[in-house]
């Protein structure tokens, strides 16, 4: 979340707005270890706000569909 805030320039407050979600929903979110934990609802219009501000989120290990940048952790040995 933090990689697609910083590709758009976006702080946590514009974000939740965006998704139209308070903004603790968006801290708490964001500060998840590993994947972000949240009811299906929130994750939903999260996605869906950052769909439509153009991000692509990547899948593990899924190849991107699109070109131009992109974030993924990479795999450390």
């Amino acid at each position: 979340m933090r990689a697609a805030r910083a590709l758009l320039g976006l702080d946590q407050k514009r974000l939740a707005e965006m998704a139209s979600l308070s903004l603790p929903t968006v801290q708490r979110m964001e500060a998840s270890n590993g994947v972000v934990r949240s009811n299906v609802d929130s994750l939903m219009k999260l996605v869906t706000a950052l769909d439509q501000a153009g991000i692509e989120l990547i899948g593990e290990n899924a190849p991107s569909t699109g070109t131009g940048r992109g974030v993924r952790l990479k795999e450390m040995m």
